[in-house]
């Protein structure tokens, strides 16, 4: 009887033991889906939860998505008086450290920086490992030369393990001009040797019919970028919209005004929430006096808001049968180079040939 006892008081022990470690197991997995601080945590601070309410109806989702914010954009929220304003930037800005590093910390937060793969080698070495997470990835070229391909490859490749090149993250993608296909992402995914189907759940889809909803819909993003791990924002093409939503000379400005919030508020989702960022860009001929000595007359469309909002630009085009040509348009770190990639069923891959 007493060996019994202490057996089950083993048992017991064991099973406690399991359950802690269990427990803690969870616990590291919500760190490593924790991207941002959530905005309850001001709550401590002496936030009411009625105004935290406020500030996620308003499209705040992190304490983070609070310090990056304006005191203007705080007091816009309904309900927020400018008192309160002050106090909630004050506390938010105790959470999130928003001040000087050294250049060497810097260093190192840049090399824990994932990078995802895109699929083909040569392409990858190009880019320096892949399309970089937490900044925006400009992708321009005339209708098919791959960018949606390109797109629909990351969806995938974002899901694959670290190790492989991806991040262990799902996918958004916002579609502007109705070339989304499901079915394209899975031929990729089995290739990469994952489930189709879990790999369409991962997969966050919405349409954007005009240019104020694609706006709307960054909005949404945010939202379920703070409940989930998301590595990756596609927005394929971020100015098909701003091209038929604004015409001529007159609305000129106001269509820059607009398309700079939106490339603001992408910018702001890819420091929040670390995710990488990737847009296309059309085309357009040049017509003026310049366009008889250039090589290519064809420019990015947007002007030099669209430039100056992307960190890094690749100029797609045609080569030989399902061959493409990548160059780095511009980039803070990458030379300027070119690199060959092909088109195939299971999604970007290298040239044969």
């Amino acid at each position: 009887a007493r060996q019994a006892e202490l057996s089950v008081a083993e048992e017991d022990a064991e099973g406690g033991a399991m359950e802690e470690l269990e427990e803690l197991d969870q616990g590291m997995e919500g760190e490593e889906r924790a991207s941002t601080t959530a905005l309850t945590a001001l709550t401590s601070r002496g936030i009411a939860a009625t105004d935290i309410k406020k500030l996620q109806e308003a499209g705040f989702h992190s304490v983070e998505g609070v310090s990056f914010a304006t005191k203007r954009q705080i007091l816009a929220v309904k309900g927020i008086s400018e008192a309160k304003a002050e106090k909630i930037i004050a506390e938010a800005a105790k959470l999130v450290h928003m001040g000087f590093v050294s250049a060497a910390e810097y260093h190192i937060q840049r090399q824990d920086q994932l990078q995802l793969t895109t699929g083909a080698e040569e392409l990858d070495k190009l880019l320096g490992g892949g399309i970089e997470t937490g900044s925006i990835t400009e992708l321009f070229g005339e209708f098919r030369t791959g960018k949606t391909q390109l797109c629909h490859t990351l969806c995938v490749t974002c899901q694959l393990p670290t190790a492989s090149g991806g991040a262990e993250g799902k996918a958004m993608y916002i579609d502007t001009e109705g070339t989304f296909r499901p079915e394209r992402l899975v031929s990729i995914a089995e290739r990469f040797q994952l489930d189709p189907q879990a790999t369409l759940d991962n997969v966050a889809y919405a349409r954007a019919h005009n240019s104020d909803h694609q706006l709307q819909l960054l909005s949404m993003a945010a939202a379920l970028m703070a409940d989930s791990r998301y590595a990756l924002l596609v927005v394929d093409s971020a100015t098909a919209n701003y091209r038929t939503d604004y015409c001529g000379r007159g609305e000129l400005a106001a269509r820059q005004q607009h398309l700079g919030k939106f490339l603001r508020c992408l910018q702001r989702i890819a420091d929040e929430f670390g995710v990488a960022v990737v847009i296309t860009n059309q085309v357009v001929a040049q017509v003026d006096g310049g366009a008889m000595f250039a090589v290519d007359p064809k420019k990015p469309i947007g002007g030099n808001i669209i430039a100056h909002a992307s960190q890094t630009r690749l100029y797609l085009r045609k080569g030989r049968g399902e061959n493409r040509i990548c160059k780095i348009y511009d980039s803070p770190s990458l030379p300027e180079a070119e690199a060959s990639f092909a088109i195939a069923a299971e999604g970007i891959r290298d040239c044969e040939d």
